[in-house]
Formats: structure tokens, C-alpha cells, sequence
């Protein structure tokens, strides 16, 4: 059974409680297949979810819509991606309409179509059908294939997106600009580019990034650590989110030991370099 994140937020966990960490997280918009009802739960009903890209865990069923319908017509229609830290989504077209609700970076949400006489605003459908109105410059598209075949715009895009989330705190699990973590941030950026990698912080057989010679990186490539990934931006920096005291979040460091900026825990830890050029089968 298919279904829609309708939430801000969906956090997902490694077990059917709220007592754990977070796992992972569904931004508003993005959807999932429910594999399993979990019996009990009461007064919080649970199911396991797999997500788009492959990765399994259990949220709170209240934070999905699940009608068939409903599921149906938002992966048919034309599905716009938020490309603005956050943003609301309005009773009116203007800004002092009612905030309905807000969806993260990475969120999705139904486009109806501009607003006549209303430059520059889009109505938008929200997942249980509610319908309001947003910038149109806050949206972009839902790449389901990556946006091009040029690797130098590829790269570009991907290191651009990566600043975009310069100073969200770290979160464990996270993966929007409310809070995000290393592994978050490396893979939303490929998948606003059309390209699902895998989630966490290694190289995975089945998913598109490849191992290659550390001397061969170029920006938009992944620097692996253990528990740790980075994107690499040129220059001999690397874009990240940390936990670490005093970056407490997305930041960006160096390999050269001549920079400020250099990290010498990391670099004497650098384990494995992934591209995923030059672009095959994704």
C-alpha cells in the first residue's frame, strides 16, 4: 500500500517506538509503501515503510495518507519540489494568507497551475487534498532521472545544492534544513538531481556510486570516513554536516593542512572516495 508523507517531518525509526533514535526522515510530499500494519501500539498505531529509495523503517501512522485515491492522483499529477529552506503553504494568494503548512526542503507538493491575475504565485495541493497557494519561485522540479547529462553541471548543481544547507544544525537521522546529518545531506542533494544513492555513510552494492582512486575526485564526489561521508567541493574542501563541538552542523573543512579550515581527525581517516561518474544506469 502506497502512501504520502503529511507531515512537516516524518521521523522514522529503527523500531516501533518513540523511545529510539531517529532513523531516517519522510519530508512532506514524499512517499513510501506501508509493508506492515504493527499490531498494537495503542493509542499510537505504527507501520513499517519502505521508502523510494529502498531504506526500511517504522513511523507513526497518523503522519501518512494512505487513501488510494488520494495516492493515486498525486503520483500522476504534476509534483513540484521545495526549493526554499522553508516554506508555507497559504490560505490566499498574498502574504497575509493562513499558514495551512509547512514543507521543508526536499518536500513535495501538487501543482494546479498559476494564479491568474497573481504574478508570481501557484496553487498547490496538499497531500489530504487541502488546497492553497505558494510563491512559484519556491518550487522546482521533481527530478525522477538526473537532469542532465553534462557531469560538469551535474557536479556543479550538486555542490550548490549542498551549500544551500550551510549552518542547519546537526541531526541525527535528519535530512532537511530543520536539522540534518552526514548522510542526509549528501543524499538529498543527488536526489534533487535525480539520482537515489544510498542513505547512509558507505558505499553500497545496488545503489550508483562507485568506488574511485581518491587522487581522481572532483567536486560532487564523496569522501567516505567511517560513520562519516562528505561531499567534495574542489580545492581540497569538503562540505559536511558534523556533530563535532564548535561546527555543530554544515560546515565546510579541508584536506590541505596548510587551510584554516583543516580537519586532521578526518583526514587521517579518509577511507574511500565514490563517484558516481562517469554517469551510467541510475
Amino acid at each position: 500500500m502506497r502512501a504520502i508523507a503529511a507531515k512537516t517531518v516524518v521521523s522514522l525509526r529503527e523500531k516501533p517506538s518513540e523511545r529510539v533514535c531517529l532513523d531516517d526522515e519522510l519530508l512532506y510530499g514524499m512517499t513510501g509503501e506501508i509493508l506492515e500494519e504493527i499490531p498494537g501500539g495503542e493509542p499510537v498505531k505504527w507501520v513499517k515503510l519502505r521508502t523510494e529509495y529502498r531504506y526500511e523503517a517504522y513511523c507513526k501512522r497518523e503522519d501518512l495518507i494512505a487513501d488510494k485515491a488520494r495516492v493515486e492522483r498525486w503520483q500522476q499529477g504534476h509534483i513540484g519540489t521545495v526549493m526554499r529552506p522553508l516554506v508555507d503553504v497559504l490560505s490566499e494568494p498574498r502574504v497575509q494568507g493562513l499558514c495551512m503548512e509547512s514543507v521543508p526542503m526536499g518536500g513535495r507538493l501538487l501543482e494546479l497551475g498559476e494564479v491568474p491575475d497573481r504574478e508570481g504565485w501557484i496553487q498547490v495541493e496538499l497531500a489530504d487534498g487541502r488546497r492553497g497557494y505558494t510563491r512559484s519561485s519556491f518550487l522546482g522540479p521533481c527530478y525522477r532521472k538526473p537532469f542532465t547529462e553534462d557531469e560538469e553541471a551535474f557536479r556543479s548543481r550538486l555542490v550548490e545544492l549542498a551549500k544551500k544547507y550551510m549552518d542547519t544544525q546537526y541531526r541525527w537521522g535528519g535530512k532537511s534544513p530543520l536539522g540534518i546529518d552526514c548522510s542526509g545531506l549528501t543524499s538529498m542533494c543527488y536526489m534533487l538531481c535525480g539520482v537515489t544513492i544510498y542513505r547512509n555513510a558507505r558505499i553500497m552494492d545496488g545503489f550508483p556510486i562507485k568506488e574511485i582512486e581518491e587522487q581522481e575526485k572532483k567536486p560532487g564526489d564523496l569522501l567516505y570516513f567511517p560513520g562519516h561521508v562528505a561531499m567534495y567541493m574542489g580545492e581540497d574542501r569538503y562540505i559536511h554536516s558534523t556533530g563535532k563541538s564548535g561546527s555543530d552542523g554544515v560546515t565546510v573543512n579541508s584536506l590541505n593542512p596548510a587551510h584554516r579550515d583543516f580537519r586532521p581527525d578526518l583526514r587521517e581517516k579518509l577511507e574511500h572516495v565514490g563517484s558516481l561518474f562517469p554517469l551510467g544506469p541510475v
